[in-house]
């Protein structure tokens, strides 16, 4: 069908437009319900200013109407995103600093008569090295007489996560799973400590808001003004108690990983010889994955090749490092994200398809899989046949190391439970990724006995 389109899943609350794809580009519609607001939002200056300060994702504006639908106003082509992240995905700080631009962006909207209506981690993704604002439609013209429509939602989706991290000292990012839309004012404020009301800006936003927020609103019940001045007094108090908030933790047992290997002979320097010399062969690949990146020391490797690297770990403080590294190198090739591979983040929302899973959206030219096959194979129990798999749904490369049973890590880790596992060896690991790749090349990695391989899918 020639206006044949798919609505993409997650882009369905909002009535002023939507995402949609045709023929493998994304498109946002603008609906006609929206046109007064957007037309501002553009003719105020407001749209250009965020652009060229690269706060918000540009687009063309191409009139056509690509859905045939009767909404139709105008049909946007943003700026593509290489990989759509979720907060349960991101470390403390970045969700703070994706608080902050949020409140950045509502103050500045002010000065240009208008206001964002929403405010959710989702409508900010990691683009170019820095986190950028991705909704065109979230701002509409203000009007001054009412309160901030958002103020809840921010206070769910931003304030509950990061103040329940704060006072636990815990990562807690995977709460975002759970609750999907932010965590209801209710549930933070039974779990806060009763330390937690003897701040100010704690006490107003959560304790006290939940009070309000939970009695029953009658028809009785007049809506105050609310002027502009209350709403900047708001978010100054909201930009404060942000700001103040402190990252759990700073080092865990991985956060000191590379400072250890660095010690054993001269295995560092020849397995970043080894891939090394791979990735100057590899010439076709643009984009990678580094599972299990650690504090990011092979995915600087890739970056400096000019490779577009996501780089994954389980360990929040390890990508919290990483993060906050990147952030001051200014570091554009990398993006950092909390990932469990035993357990990668699955399809949830609406009908599963609302947030899509990370093995679904993470599509990449490499995957790189150092020290970690057993963590998996014998700390998790996972199968080398199902390891690989996980592999070949994401990437067309691979380098991984394979670990031996003498190694000293594996001998620690048998130490604690019973070695059940005659399966692990080497030739069953080639045996079992046989099935998807085709081995290309291999190295021992020093003195190590550990083994590089360079893999290539089937087909």
């Amino acid at each position: 069908m020639p206006n044949s389109f798919t609505p993409h899943p997650s882009s369905f609350r909002d009535p002023s437009g939507f995402i949609f794809e045709k023929d493998g580009v994304l498109y946002r519609q603008v609906n006609e319900i929206f046109k007064e607001d957007f037309d501002f939002f553009v003719s105020s200056g407001y749209y250009a200013k965020l652009v060229k300060q690269g706060l918000l994702i540009p687009h063309e504006t191409i009139q056509e109407n690509l859905t045939s639908s009767s909404d139709y106003y105008l049909t946007l082509k943003p700026e593509t995103i290489s990989l759509i992240s979720y907060p349960f995905e991101w470390s403390f700080d970045m969700l703070r600093d994706a608080a902050l631009l949020t409140l950045q962006l509502l103050k500045e909207s002010i000065a240009h008569g208008m206001v964002l209506k929403d405010a959710t981690p989702y409508n900010i993704q990691w683009h170019n090295g820095k986190l950028i604002f991705i909704d065109s439609l979230s701002f509409e013209k203000y009007d001054e007489e009412k309160p901030w429509i958002a103020y809840r939602q921010f206070c769910e989706n931003f304030l509950s996560p990061l103040l329940l991290m704060h006072y636990s000292k815990l990562p807690l990012q995977q709460l975002h799973l759970a609750y999907l839309e932010g965590i209801p004012l209710a549930i933070t404020k039974s779990l806060l400590p009763w330390r937690s009301k003897f701040s100010l800006h704690t006490y107003l936003h959560i304790h006290l808001h939940a009070k309000v927020s939970g009695k029953e609103s009658t028809a009785n019940n007049r809506t105050a003004k609310f002027s502009k001045q209350k709403l900047v007094n708001l978010i100054s108090s909201l930009e404060t108690l942000v700001t103040k908030l402190k990252t759990p933790g700073q080092q865990t047992a991985w956060s000191a990983y590379y400072n250890e290997a660095a010690q054993r002979d001269d295995y560092l320097d020849r397995k970043t010889e080894i891939i090394q010399g791979w990735l100057t062969k590899l010439t076709e690949v643009k984009t990678a994955i580094d599972f299990g990146a650690n504090d990011g020391m092979f995915s600087k490797l890739l970056a400096s090749n000019n490779i577009k690297t996501i780089a994954t770990d389980f360990d929040p403080i390890c990508i919290n490092n990483l993060y906050k590294d990147i952030k001051s190198k200014k570091e554009e090739k990398i993006q950092p994200i909390i990932l469990d591979i035993s357990n990668p983040s699955p399809s949830i929302g609406v009908n599963n398809t609302e947030r899509i899973a990370f093995l679904k959206r993470a599509k990449v030219d490499l995957a790189i899989a150092l020290a970690v096959i057993h963590h998996l194979a014998i700390g998790k129990n996972i199968s080398f046949e199902q390891v690989a798999d996980s592999f070949q749904q994401v990437c067309n490369c691979l380098i991984i190391e394979f670990v031996p049973k003498t190694d000293g890590k594996i001998q620690l880790m048998l130490n604690n439970k019973k070695d059940i596992y005659n399966n692990y060896t080497e030739e069953n690991f080639t045996q079992a990724f046989s099935h998807y790749f085709k081995i290309e090349e291999k190295f021992p990695v020093g003195s190590s006995g550990r083994v590089l391989y360079l893999m290539k899918k089937h087909g």
